[in-house]
């Protein structure tokens, strides 16, 4: 049985433990706040303006015209990986990685094993876990959670939308996780480049033997009063192009980090949250371990005195 003196240290240091995670918990829910209410405002606009973009990259005429949606053999594969700086946020990171992982082993196994497959990790937990493996990692974004800002996240969006085009990648995706609520963040697997067109609704690709000839008809009527997809442009479509679709790349990229930021606040607030639970139960069990081996050295030193007394007295 362990001592007074080290028992009452432990308790000690379970102390100031406690006191370090609900501080953190308490911070982690004040960063939570202002991270919920930037990717709430963001969204919608993210969202329109991604719609937008795949509307112009599904016209018949110039989908060709735009170098971001073109599509090639994928030789080379370039993967943006989000993770936070800091960690004491239970499995989120873990969770990045080893769905990165999963995505190489599916989807692109040869390419793994020629080398093909780069990293482009905004976070310090991804640059470290992917650099200590043998990855290729492009650049240094690990200060981005820093002051986080659209010019530091433009950056990276930059670098990868270059590499592309210069024909150096042929597929980009990104992981990261999304924000649900304070204990869930949902891992996401998107494809950043080439852009996809709008997937059509499977009611459409797929009608059911009742609708299809109204369908047909809706079909014929919609051929007779306009061509579909007939957009007027203003300015010129070259022009939307060049600026229109990049500002919309950045912006996607954006919205994914922002993302990751309110789901790492959320994850790391449930964490120290358990965290100072659990260091509630071990106090109350080393607590319980004080006394009982307290009680014991003061029944030992009265067991001694009566022993004494006993052998005096005989």
């Amino acid at each position: 049985m362990a001592s007074l003196k080290e028992v009452k240290g432990r308790i000690t240091s379970v102390t100031s433990t406690q006191q370090i995670t609900r501080a953190m918990k308490m911070v982690a829910a004040s960063k939570l706040r202002r991270a919920q209410d930037n990717i709430t405002q963001m969204r919608p606009y993210a969202q329109k303006l991604s719609a937008i973009l795949s509307n112009i990259s599904a016209t018949n005429d110039d989908a060709s015209q735009n170098p971001f949606a073109k599509v090639r053999a994928v030789n080379r594969v370039l993967l943006i990986v989000i993770t936070s700086d800091r960690g004491l946020c239970g499995a989120f990171n873990s969770n990045v990685i080893r769905a990165t992982n999963v995505l190489m082993e599916e989807n692109y196994p040869a390419l793994v094993g020629r080398g093909d497959v780069h990293i482009l990790s905004i976070g310090r937990k991804g640059y470290e876990n992917f650099s200590r493996r043998g990855f290729t990692v492009l650049g240094d974004h690990t200060g981005a959670f820093t002051a986080l800002s659209f010019a530091k996240v433009r950056l990276a969006a930059e670098e990868a939308m270059q590499a592309f085009l210069e024909g150096r990648y042929d597929r980009v995706d990104i992981v990261y996780n999304e924000f649900k609520n304070v204990a869930t963040q949902i891992l996401r697997r998107e494809q950043f480049l080439p852009i996809q067109e709008i997937k059509k609704d499977e009611e459409a690709k797929n009608p059911t033997p009742g609708a299809a000839a109204g369908n047909a008809q809706r079909s014929a009527i919609q051929r007779t009063a306009a061509p579909q997809d007939d957009y007027i442009f203003e300015p010129s479509k070259e022009r939307i192009f060049s600026e229109l679709v990049p500002n919309t790349l950045k912006v996607q990229l954006y919205k994914a980090v922002l993302e990751s930021n309110a789901a790492e606040h959320g994850a790391r607030m449930t964490t120290m949250d358990k965290a100072t639970d659990n260091a509630g139960e071990l106090l109350k069990q080393l607590k319980l371990v004080y006394n009982r081996t307290r009680q014991a050295a003061i029944t030992k030193e009265i067991l001694e005195i009566v022993g004494g007394a006993e052998a005096l007295a005989n």
